[in-house]
């Protein structure tokens, strides 16, 4: 399996370190629970929540 592999269509590892940097300045310092927090959040569109999942899965990785 290649690294990019189990990236959403339109999420690129740019995409998904600037998104990572984003949820950090929300939601202090914490993007991992940020993340968590939005994604259970209603109307949330099928391009945000795949970002926001690639965001979880490069952040438990480490």
């Amino acid at each position: 399996m290649s690294l990019f592999s189990w990236l959403p269509s339109g999420a690129t590892a740019a995409a998904i370190r600037s998104e990572i940097w984003s949820l950090g300045a929300r939601h202090r310092g914490e993007p991992l629970e940020g993340a968590l927090t939005e994604l259970k959040a209603s109307g949330l569109s099928a391009e945000r929540a795949q970002l926001l999942t690639a965001c979880v899965r490069q952040l438990r990785r480490g």
